[in-house]
């Protein structure tokens, strides 16, 4: 299960990227119950939506009280081309990088051999593009806001 979820470091905007239910119970759940302002953008990510969006229900009642303002899921076995969350992150690059550049963070949580290192990647190839930087700018970009705590990684 890959998960991408959006907190905020200023009140404006917030990103989380995470992968594990119960990652995703903590951040979601904690602005739930603090009432955290900002948006939230969730990735999610399985392979089968009918048998692996296990929090579906409690996902889009979040998205209806203004806990997350959207949700983006990719299944990977659902379609004949296999979606994932980097996919997702790609067809959005622009307004992700605008996040980033408006002081959001972007957590990771999940798979450690494919995911992790797929969406590393791809995060580094939407800086790099929608910055109009070099691939070597792009990960001095990345290093600084994981520097600043902004991007962070719970892989196993």
């Amino acid at each position: 299960m890959e998960l991408a979820l959006l907190k905020e470091i200023n009140p404006k905007l917030r990103r989380y990227c995470l992968g594990t239910s119960e990652s995703r119970s903590v951040f979601i759940q904690e602005r739930a119950v603090t009432k955290a302002t900002g948006r939230a953008w969730l990735f999610f990510g399985d392979q089968h939506s009918a048998s692996d969006y296990l929090y579906r229900n409690e996902l889009e009642q979040y998205q209806k009280d203004g806990v997350l303002t959207r949700i983006e899921t990719a299944f990977s076995r659902d379609t004949a081309q296999k979606v994932y969350v980097q996919h997702k992150m790609l067809e959005h690059s622009k307004e992700l990088f605008e996040w980033l550049e408006n002081g959001a963070s972007f957590y990771v949580c999940g798979d450690k051999q494919y995911m992790a290192k797929d969406v590393h990647n791809v995060l580094i190839e939407v800086i790099e593009k929608e910055g109009a930087m070099s691939r070597e700018a792009a990960e001095a970009y990345l290093n600084d806001i994981q520097a600043q705590g902004r991007y962070q990684r719970d892989v196993y």
